[in-house]
């Protein structure tokens, strides 16, 4: 591959990776999915590809479908609690995160619907809601008829579910709310935590049978502050936590030392903690480890 083709490659893999991380949910798969497109790309006959943007989305959209049957396999054996791998998202990792439909694409919450979906449901409600595809457009990418692309659509709005409340973008207010709840976790605050917590919130771990955590949601605001109350004590010792933004929400990074040994994102509605999703499974932060990775 020329450099200038290598160069141009480069110019689309952005949107790439963010429509493959939309996809599939996971990070790693997404940058494989980008890579193996790359080197499509490499191979193709340059006189087939007239559109090179469009070219590309079709093939990262159909290399992610491939995936996503083989990763519903394997999610249907997860032990516990499955989340998305976690991205940090202060740097544009996932695109512009400017209003509140772009962060709810990349939410931790959305990810999750997502999972209702078939593949093909998957795949246009991702082009049709993140990334404006028109249905003619996204019949292209799926080689499907127009009509059975508005068919797919509807079923994934419908599955999907009922428009959901926005939750806030991450802010300085944020910053602080996530600070005073992590303190008031390591001091073992229960009447603090109940102050900063909804009364519906939800606590979800992801651990992945590799480390410790929550097997199952923790429901309603006393229990998640009895939960952390009882145990952030003790399992907070030797352990620093550092304030970013994760999914386009406020998140919180925990590390031991210099490794990464948690990310979590923050459901934050009318000034409380209305849920928090937090992965520890080690697997599922190699991406985000090389984020936020220590000098």
């Amino acid at each position: 591959m020329t450099t200038t083709l290598a160069e141009e490659f480069e110019t689309h893999r952005p949107r790439l990776f963010s429509l493959a991380y939309r996809l599939l949910g996971s990070a790693q798969e997404a940058e494989d999915a980008v890579q193996d497109a790359y080197l499509r790309f490499s191979g193709a006959d340059r006189a087939e590809i007239e559109h090179p943007a469009a070219w590309l989305a079709k093939v990262v959209t159909n290399l992610c479908l491939n995936r996503l049957t083989s990763a519903r396999a394997r999610r249907e054996t997860y032990v516990g609690t499955w989340l998305p791998e976690p991205v940090v998202t202060a740097d544009g990792a996932l695109g512009p995160l400017e209003s509140a439909e772009q962060r709810d694409s990349v939410s931790m919450a959305m990810l999750v619907l997502l999972e209702r979906l078939t593949p093909a449901e998957r795949a246009v409600y991702v082009l049709r809601e993140a990334f404006g595809y028109g249905h003619r457009e996204i019949a292209g990418v799926l080689d499907l008829s127009e009509a059975n692309c508005r068919q797919l659509y509807r079923r994934a709005v419908r599955r999907v579910g009922e428009p959901r409340a926005r939750f806030e973008a991450a802010s300085e207010r944020q910053e602080e709310l996530v600070t005073s709840f992590i303190t008031a976790a390591r001091e073992g605050d229960l009447a603090g935590l109940e102050k900063l917590l909804a009364a519906d919130a939800t606590w979800w771990s992801d651990g992945g049978g590799k480390v410790t955590a929550a097997r199952w949601p923790i429901e309603g605001g006393p229990r998640v502050a009895q939960f952390l109350a009882g145990g952030g004590p003790k399992f907070s010792v030797g352990l620093e936590f550092t304030v970013t933004e994760v999914n386009g929400a406020p998140g919180l990074a925990t590390w031991a030392g210099d490794t990464l040994v948690g990310l979590a994102a923050f459901e934050v509605h009318d000034g409380l903690v209305a849920g928090v999703r937090a992965v520890v499974n080690p697997e599922k932060l190699a991406f985000a480890r090389r984020q936020l990775s220590r000098p």
